[in-house]
């Protein structure tokens, strides 16, 4: 007889024995000291950041800007796999409860977030309000209960396989819970927050009536955790090898610029493949940018020349460090073994990319600290970065992956 009961038990066992193996290496000893060091840093300047604003600072602007985007993305964790296209599918009328529990897994989960979110943001807004953080708490139920609704919402919408009825959602939620959030922390008036209210019943109750007699979408619903998860391990194939996860790639034509210049010649052989996995992988290009990106924002505010340096050492220690897999990439692919090219040509080619990224990333923290017109610091972040570079590229690198 079948148990769904059961069937959402060991789905939901399974998944968090999944994600719990791969957290160990994602926070690791040397990434749990960076993230203190991280968050230390960020709450100082926070902090001191916070007791300059301006008595009309837009706070709630900011706020409602934020947790719009907080509240819009609601998805539920279905837990589903490719293969209950087959299997599942016949007995779905069985699994109302299934997908009950995994709406509730959901909703208490992105509520935790929720709390996150706002316990960071509350500081800015009871700086510029006389409420201070008494509302704390009353604000955190009503956004509580907003959230469940965007979390009902957005169950009710993938029944839909129309691409634009998704988009439009998108754009609908996020301008109700954006502007709702706004009015709350302006503490509008009291039927004004009700008739969102009654909008909000309504957006829900039509399309709840419009897929009253809609079957799941099944391959959507499936495609939609296949893509999180892969999201998940991406991020783990950064600290271990992943072997459930599929590579991305993107063809990326405007960057055969640097691919290019690359000689045609035997012990480039490997400098090649490993400059093309870079660029056109999301994995490695992307987390790139974005550790570049958030790099660059947190040495332009700090002020003490000693603190942007350490940044950025910081920094080019975390892309190094989350950089390493590229040295795996090929390794399942047969025919790369079939390469007349001797191994030193690889290790060659590693590090000498390796070497280049970090490079560049410190060229680019430099000239930032440079637009804030400390040159003499910015030409010691260069001296800096370049010799921690090498030390991780031609020590660290080597000790760890053992070549």
């Amino acid at each position: 007889m079948f148990d769904e009961k059961k069937l959402w038990k060991d789905r939901a066992s399974g998944r968090m024995k999944d994600l719990g193996r791969y957290l160990r290496y994602i926070f690791n000893g040397h990434l749990v000291v960076v993230l203190l060091f991280l968050i230390g840093t960020a709450s100082f300047y926070y902090q001191k950041w916070i007791e300059t604003l301006p008595d009309g600072f837009p706070a709630e602007l900011i706020i409602a800007v934020l947790l719009g985007f907080l509240l819009t993305y609601s998805p539920v964790s279905n837990l589903l796999l490719e293969a209950d296209q087959v299997f599942i599918l016949p007995l779905e009328d069985k699994l109302r409860g299934y997908f009950l529990r995994s709406g509730g897994a959901s909703l208490v989960f992105q509520c935790y977030l929720l709390l996150m979110v706002l316990a960071v943001l509350m500081p800015m807004y009871a700086q510029i309000s006389s409420n201070g953080f008494k509302s704390f708490f009353p604000f955190l139920v009503i956004l509580f209960v907003l959230k469940a609704w965007n979390l009902t919402t957005s169950w009710r919408i993938d029944f839909f396989v129309q691409a634009s009825i998704h988009r439009w959602d998108i754009v609908v939620r996020y301008l109700i819970n954006a502007i709702f959030t706004y009015l709350l922390f302006k503490q509008a008036n009291i039927f004004i927050l009700l008739f969102i209210v009654v909008v909000c019943a309504l957006y829900y109750y039509y399309f709840s009536a419009q897929t009253k007699k809609m079957g799941l979408k099944w391959d959507l619903l499936i495609s939609q955790e296949e893509k999180r998860m892969a999201s998940f391990y991406r991020l783990a194939n950064m600290f271990t090898d992943v072997p459930k996860l599929r590579d991305t790639v993107k063809r990326r034509k405007w960057l055969d610029l640097f691919i290019n210049r690359i000689a045609f010649s035997r012990d480039k052989t490997y400098l090649y493949l490993f400059s093309r996995a870079f660029l056109r992988s999301s994995d490695y290009l992307g987390l790139y940018i974005r550790l570049t990106v958030i790099g660059v924002l947190a040495i332009y505010f700090i002020s003490f020349g000693l603190g942007q340096i350490l940044l950025g050492i910081l920094f080019l220690y975390l892309t190094g460090f989350q950089l390493l897999p590229l040295w795996n990439h090929h390794q399942n692919k047969l025919w790369v073994d079939l390469y007349p090219v001797e191994q030193k040509y690889k290790k060659i080619a590693f590090n000498a990319l390796l070497m280049t990224i970090l490079a560049i990333q410190t060229v680019i923290f430099s000239l930032f600290i440079v637009m804030k017109g400390d040159l003499f610091i910015s030409l010691l972040s260069i001296i800096a970065g370049i010799v921690f570079s090498y030390v991780f590229v031609y020590f660290y690198a080597k000790n760890r992956l053992k070549v």
